[in-house]
């Protein structure tokens, strides 16, 4: 049995002025969760931006939840069923952290029926509700990624992206949070986790990416990247020496003649 890709791209160039950042990309993803591996500068941060329709690719097209995304209407429509955790969030610092999160479920168009419940879950998912009622400016550092990461999650969308989400918590939250993204994958969310923590890759994904240089440069598990380690390369695991030697054999080229 196949299963639709919730996001499709195809011939997908984006960058910034005339600098191409990513340059005939062809991906989709499917329902589960997709990490995304890649040095800085790969362009993760742009496809980010590009699938929760910040940024509207220069060509090529996006497709989301099935329909071309092109026209103002497709936008809005798409928005409502995505959950964007970038990696440096803004707030109001005298919001509470519940007013962040029901705030957040008002711009993705929640019903104001169910938004105060789905915000109280958001919380409660993330070991939050004890705090609902501090200002965001009182909350330390993990406690505001888990505040972002109830924003995302809040209303269970669709599409999930999750930038570098797992920085700041401690050992035994980020064990809650791999907890949390494989409840909602099993609940049928497409999720993509963008990381440095390669651990959590191995952890809790189905699918791994490797982009380099605007491309993905390998898809494949988790358990497959990890069997293609070179016995020489760097790393203290194997999917960590399997991610490097992934990345040895990408190499910009400039970088290579160097």
């Amino acid at each position: 049995m196949t299963t639709d890709p919730v996001a499709r791209l195809t011939a997908l160039t984006q960058g910034y002025g005339g600098r191409h950042i990513i340059e005939d990309l062809n991906l989709s993803i499917q329902p589960g969760v997709t990490g995304l591996l890649g040095p800085n500068g790969a362009g993760k941060t742009t496809l980010f931006r590009t699938l929760a329709t910040i940024t509207p690719p220069q060509s090529g097209t996006l497709e989301l939840f099935g329909v071309p995304v092109s026209r103002e209407r497709d936008v809005r429509r798409a928005r409502s069923r995505i959950g964007y955790l970038p990696q440096d969030f803004g707030y109001y610092p005298a919001f509470s952290v519940t007013d962040f999160v029901r705030y957040c479920a008002w711009l993705r168009e929640i019903p104001s029926r169910t938004a105060a419940s789905a915000t109280e879950e958001a919380l409660a998912a993330v070991g939050l509700a004890d705090r609902a009622r501090e200002r965001m400016k009182a909350l330390s550092g993990g406690m505001l990624r888990r505040a972002g990461i109830a924003a995302a999650i809040v209303g269970s969308p669709s599409l999930l992206l999750l930038d570098e989400p797992t920085v700041g918590l401690d050992p035994a939250q980020r064990l809650d949070f791999r907890d949390l993204i494989r409840s909602l994958a099993r609940a049928g969310a497409a999720i993509v986790l963008s990381t440095h923590l390669v651990e959590d890759v191995g952890a809790a994904c189905d699918t791994v990416l490797v982009l380099n240089d605007g491309h993905v440069v390998h898809r494949s598990t988790p358990q497959r990247l990890a069997e293609t380690a070179a016995a020489t390369a760097p790393g203290d695991s194997a999917l960590e020496r399997g991610y490097m030697t992934v990345l040895g054999k990408h190499r910009p080229a400039e970088e290579a003649a160097c």
